[in-house]
């Protein structure tokens, strides 16, 4: 099927700011190219890390594969259960440079660190320059991907104790690794990063 199994994505894509257990990394994609004032998606579905590679170098290449033309623009938008650790942001931003015509946005359930290195976040700042838009999921964006990429049998979305709250939390957090300190305007952050 080219749909995920409903506990596949609530499992996988529930923003938890502890998220035990959770070793693969799920994405969710829609390929569209834009015609004029128009768009018209070219595909959809969703991808797991395999052995040895991550989720995101297997979209690059799926992507690479189709051989996109130079004269057409396209917009590419995943929905991932982590954020890409720091090599797969390098590859990603090096990927962005090679397809000018390519956008690329990126949703994430929750925000990947490896606790024994601080290279993660300058991934995503570098991701950022790249021209990559990169967000927190939102209810909003469960809610699409469960109607678009879900076997969700009909049934509507409901969202988990938690969802909002994490999603701000999350989005706060992103939001100090993309900014630069002089452009922090929540003070308790400045006063926290500063040690008072």
């Amino acid at each position: 099927s080219i749909l995920m199994q409903r506990r596949l994505f609530l499992y996988n894509f529930r923003n938890l700011r502890k998220a035990k257990g959770r070793r693969e990394t799920y994405l969710c994609y829609v390929v569209k190219r834009r015609d004029s004032a128009t768009s018209c998606s070219l595909d959809f579905g969703y991808l797991r890390n395999q052995m040895g590679c991550h989720v995101e170098v297997l979209f690059l290449r799926y992507i690479a594969a189709w051989d996109l033309d130079p004269r057409r623009c396209y917009r590419i938008t995943w929905f991932t259960s982590w954020s890409p650790c720091y090599d797969c942001a390098q590859h990603i931003a090096n990927f962005l440079r090679s397809y000018p015509n390519l956008t690329l946005r990126i949703f994430m359930a929750r925000l990947y660190f490896c606790e024994d290195r601080k290279a993660e976040p300058e991934g995503l700042r570098r991701l950022h320059k790249a021209g990559a838009q990169i967000a927190i999921m939102t209810f909003k964006d469960y809610f699409y991907c469960w109607n678009t990429f879900v076997e969700n049998r009909e049934q509507a979305f409901k969202g988990w104790e938690g969802l909002h709250e994490n999603s701000v939390h999350l989005a706060r957090k992103l939001r100090r690794i993309l900014l630069p300190l002089y452009e922090v305007d929540d003070l308790r952050d400045a006063f926290k990063i500063l040690g008072l």
